[in-house]
């Protein structure tokens, strides 16, 4: 198994001792260190590399940390490296508003190095936890998300970007959302793994996978508003219920799936599908999915 590389850690810090004393530990413990002497020089700096976590000093002059968070944070590119604030400021107000900018983990000045140490290693572990489950979901097929137990989206799959509302990408679903979730989490048998959310003018068709990471869950989701049944009702003479059993076929769900969406057994979902395949024609599930994506391809396309 190839040995796992050496971790990057970069220092943000307009102190010239501060950056020397943090570097010497960090260096000792066999981490990788960069370091910037301003928040401004930070940013530029990492356009050209990508270190697994930034010490980042929250008050320096000009470009303080907190904006320097912030702007790391609206980068696609840069918005998943964890930060931990470094800050004599111990007002409420300060810590919160450090990890509002989205900050996992703060500590206080004059720096404790056993305690910048242990964080250091405990953030970077979850990281490189999470960025290997990332990997992993990225490669599936699905257009995937985390969200935590309080309904905030903590991470977004590349094919989920493209469902997922930009005003909805750094926020919270809706309250109904957290409920279903709540329910899913423990388990209920009578809580559909399956839900359909209003997120401003989109619909987003929601799965639940199970619980990856602490109290975050792994959802699967695509868009509910791209496939409207009246089509196929119109082109195959189905029932309102039939166009619906057909549009999430199209989709590639199970019966089971079906079921659960829309609340049936899945002796009903096969019921159906049978009136549906007589209807059409055919006598497959690949052969019902290919001609009505057929018809929704070409409703999205006039559209």
């Amino acid at each position: 198994m190839t040995p796992e590389r050496r971790a990057t850690v970069l220092i943000v810090d307009d102190t010239p001792a501060n950056l020397a004393f943090l570097s010497d530990a960090l260096d000792a413990e066999g981490y990788e260190v960069l370091v910037a002497p301003s928040g401004q020089r930070a940013l530029v700096q990492l356009e050209l590399t990508q270190p697994d976590l930034i010490l980042l000093d929250a008050v320096m002059p000009g470009l303080d940390g907190f904006e320097t968070c912030r702007r790391l944070k609206a980068n696609r590119d840069t918005e998943d490296i964890p930060i931990v604030f470094m800050t004599a400021l111990t007002g409420t107000e300060d810590i919160v508003r450090g990890f509002g900018e989205g900050a996992v983990d703060y500590v206080t000045k004059p720096i404790r190095v056993e305690e910048v140490l242990a964080r250091i290693a405990t953030h970077i572990a979850r990281s490189r936890r999470l960025r290997r489950a990332s990997n992993t979901v990225e490669a599936l097929p699905r257009a995937s998300l985390t969200v935590d137990v309080d309904g905030a989206i903590t991470w977004l799959s590349e094919r989920a970007r493209d469902i997922v509302p930009t005003a909805f990408a750094r926020g919270e679903l809706p309250p109904s959302a957290i409920e279903w979730l709540a329910r899913c989490r423990e388990k209920d048998p009578l809580a559909p793994r399956s839900t359909t959310l209003p997120l401003g003018e989109r619909r987003v068709l929601f799965e639940y996978c199970g619980v990856v990471e602490g109290d975050e869950v792994l959802l699967f989701c695509e868009p509910a508003d791209e496939m409207t049944g009246a089509s196929l009702t119109g082109a195959f003479g189905l029932t309102p219920r039939e166009a619906e059993v057909l549009r999430w076929v199209a989709a590639g769900k199970t019966n089971r799936e079906i079921g659960l969406i829309l609340g049936l057994s899945p002796r009903t979902v096969t019921k159906h599908l049978e009136h549906v395949f007589a209807k059409l024609g055919v006598e497959t599930r690949t052969a019902a999915a290919s001609r009505a994506l057929a018809v929704l391809g070409s409703g999205a396309a006039r559209e």
